[in-house]
């Protein structure tokens, strides 16, 4: 039972540096465990914290009372554990800043292209769009920033994948499925592979009308990004042709440069 859990007892005396370690070993740790969470997709128990950490339990144990302590984490009845409220407010705080960096790239790709650019961020098996800078047409290609999208039928998702290896596309398809969207939509794993294959050689991903009947989009990886980015741009298909997209790649890969530096902290 956990209340059986004891903590170590720690040594009469520490040095400054062992401290120092300490701390920081524990913040890692209790960050690892919250991504876990978050990967997950809903909740989990001890054992499959330690089983996905590799922390022994009364280490996730004591991490985990202090994180449901300050709000990070939740105790469910089940006595299993999910995130907690207070990392809503942490995570729109932080899409809010990251999407004001980027306004200004994403602006300039709007400007030179005439079609709406989106910026998008890997969430666990999904895409979930930051920031977004509108095309001027009044028919125009519209996304809510704090969406969240499945990889395989949107560009965005798809030039994310390409940066991840087989073996974590199937387990990321394993978990999330490949539901259609449109008639459009890939739904056969080899299919995927192939699409994200093409992807990673040519340097951008497409989506062909996969997630919206009329829909085009371009995208390519944000390189250097602390979190798996992709920036795109969208409009309709008898505007966002393939000649279009000859024109563009060039200018998303200069934009993602500069967006990459700067969420690196360049």
């Amino acid at each position: 039972m956990e209340c059986c859990f004891r903590e170590p007892v720690a040594p009469a005396f520490r040095s400054e540096g062992d401290v120092a370690e300490s701390g920081v070993q524990s913040v890692e740790r209790a960050l690892d465990l919250l991504e876990i969470l978050a990967e997950v997709g809903g909740d989990a128990g001890l054992s499959e914290l330690s089983e996905q950490s590799g922390l022994p339990l009364p280490t996730i144990h004591r991490l985990m009372r202090t994180l449901v302590a300050r709000g990070y984490a939740r105790r469910l009845p089940s006595r299993r554990y999910a995130l907690g409220a207070r990392m809503i407010r942490l995570g729109e705080s932080a899409g809010r800043q990251l999407g004001a960096g980027a306004r200004r790239h994403l602006a300039r790709v709007a400007r030179e292209l005439g079609e709406t650019a989106n910026l998008a961020m890997l969430d666990g098996e999904m895409a979930v769009y930051v920031a977004q800078a509108a095309s001027s047409h009044s028919m125009r290609m519209f996304t809510e920033v704090g969406r969240r999208v499945h990889l395989h039928s949107t560009g965005v998702g798809k030039a994310l994948l390409s940066e991840l290896p087989d073996a974590a596309v199937r387990d990321i398809v394993a978990r999330a499925g490949l539901a259609p969207a449109t008639d459009r939509t890939l739904t056969d794993i080899d299919a995927l592979l192939a699409a994200t294959a093409e992807a990673r050689e040519r340097g951008y991903a497409v989506d062909d009308g996969e997630q919206e009947i009329g829909v085009r989009c371009f995208a390519v990886v944000v390189p250097g990004a602390p979190v798996p980015t992709a920036l795109s741009v969208s409009g309709p298909a008898a505007r966002v042709s393939f000649e279009f997209g000859d024109r563009a790649v060039p200018v998303l890969h200069e934009v993602a440069r500069d967006i990459g530096v700067e969420l690196a902290g360049g």
